[in-house]
């Protein structure tokens, strides 16, 4: 009976002893109490504590965490916005019994001094400069944090506003506005684009038409050098101007007659036509020209009487008055 007494008591001491040893995870911390006082801090690795005097009071979590935030507050326009603020920490090794004994939730904790510093900032931004300013709203949640949780042990790693949600009616608003500025945009650059169109299709018609006009004049020019030539010539061989003149005008109206006639695709009628209304256009030519020179004779021959009678009209008479004086002396 004593036997087995001291076995039990030898079994029991067994598992009090193994029970004694303990181990601890990496990036966390131990603490260890000795009847309800602190008494050291553990890290990493295998441990022994006395049995029943020492206890495991916690342990710390020594790795980078985060927390979220979702803050609902309002603009500087009363514009209601949710914003979420992400906030990463870790205990300051240094500071594990600071961050164990002075603060019980340090999740409580950054959630208000978050609130405090978001509902303090945004008011005084538009809902523009939210967004545009979210780096600087961030950076002042980073500076009070760090002021107010170092004390505890903690150390704020960043603070991040990863996103800002206004009211769905100003995001409504807000898309109208952006799809009003684009649609207006892109109207100023058709009618821009319209406007190069016409003003290049003007510059090419008056181009064009100053090339046409231009062909125009060198061919009028070659036709009066032409002419001038044909003239030359048939003065050589004894023919007058007048003639050679009617002769051109016969020759290009059969000439004319000439091209319209190998066009088959014209729709011009030709009225009947015969070589005597050829020479009677020619007879008429000459006689207009003969005619024209007579009438220019005659006006020559009257100017020239005209200028002589102004001459007589001109020659000063004898005084009579005069020629009695010189009688009587």
């Amino acid at each position: 009976m004593g036997n087995i007494f001291l076995y039990v008591v030898l079994f029991f001491a067994f598992i009090l002893f193994l029970s004694s040893f303990f181990t601890v995870k990496q990036q966390t911390a131990a603490i260890i109490e000795r009847f309800g006082k602190f008494g050291s801090i553990r890290h990493a690795g295998l441990h022994w504590k006395v049995p029943i005097i020492d206890k495991i009071a916690g342990r710390i979590n020594l790795k980078i965490q985060q927390l979220d935030v979702i803050i609902e507050t309002k603009t500087k326009e009363n514009v209601f916005v949710k914003m979420k603020v992400s906030v990463q920490f870790k205990v300051i090794q240094e500071k594990v019994y600071e961050a164990f004994y002075k603060l019980e939730y340090p999740h409580d904790q950054i959630t208000s001094y978050v609130f405090d510093v978001v509902r303090a900032e945004v008011p005084k931004l538009r809902l523009d400069d939210v967004f545009e300013r979210k780096d600087d709203i961030a950076i002042a949640v980073k500076r009070e944090l760090n002021d107010a949780m170092t004390t505890y042990g903690y150390d704020i790693i960043n603070t991040l506003i990863t996103d800002i949600d206004p009211d769905i009616q100003v995001k409504n608003a807000m898309n109208r506005i952006n799809a009003a500025d684009r649609e207006k945009s892109a109207a100023e650059y058709e009618a821009e684009a319209q406007r190069i169109r016409i003003v290049a299709k003007a510059k090419a018609e008056a181009e064009s038409k100053r090339l046409q006009g231009q062909g125009i004049a060198d061919q009028r020019r070659e036709i009066a050098r032409g002419l001038v030539e044909s003239v030359d010539v048939l003065n050589k061989v004894g023919i007058n101007s007048q003639e050679a003149s009617a002769l051109i005008v016969v020759t290009q109206h059969y000439d004319t007659l000439q091209s319209i006639g190998s066009d088959t695709n014209s729709n011009l009628i030709l009225l009947p036509n015969s070589p005597q209304a050829g020479t009677d256009m020619l007879n008429n030519m000459v006689a207009s020209f003969s005619a024209s020179n007579q009438i220019g004779e005659a006006m020559k021959k009257q100017n020239k009487k005209k200028n002589t009678k102004d001459d007589d009209s001109r020659y000063i008479a004898p005084n009579p008055e005069h020629e009695d004086n010189n009688d009587n002396e």
